[in-house]
């Protein structure tokens, strides 16, 4: 063996130092960035919820009242047996979140009496937390 094939790769030490060094740089830049993910979730979830509100106001125009609670969003894909007038869909496909949960709906309001309540539930899918993602009214 030659010294030219010998020294042409990489010494396990030499990998390992890189390996160390970009472990590094990742635990500095990633939790700056996770941070940045949710807030970006957060408001695609509210421009998804904005697209939602759109589907009940449509709803609401054609057959003079919002979906109950209990026909939920549901009413705005398949027709609800309260809903003559129905002319949906109003919605292609059921409402997600980015965190994959579906939006919750309530009608009558209780944040909104003079109409609905629809909110996402947030990174921990549990609705009254603090990273629930409400529309502005």
């Amino acid at each position: 063996m030659n010294a030219t094939s010998r020294d042409a790769g990489f010494t396990l030490i030499e990998l390992m130092v890189v390996v160390i060094i970009i472990a590094a740089l990742a635990g500095m830049v990633l939790p700056k960035v996770i941070p940045a993910s949710d807030d970006a979730k957060a408001r695609i979830a509210l421009g998804s919820l904005a697209g939602v509100k759109v589907g009940l106001q449509m709803f609401r125009l054609h057959n003079d009242r919002y979906p109950t609670t209990e026909e939920g969003l549901a009413a705005l894909q398949k027709q609800p047996s309260l809903a003559p007038d129905w002319r949906g869909p109003y919605l292609e496909k059921s409402p997600k979140d980015p965190w994959g949960h579906t939006f919750q709906y309530r009608y009558p309001g209780t944040r909104n009496p003079t109409g609905f309540d629809i909110w996402s539930v947030g990174v921990d899918g549990t609705s009254g937390t603090e990273d629930d993602v409400w529309p502005e009214e």
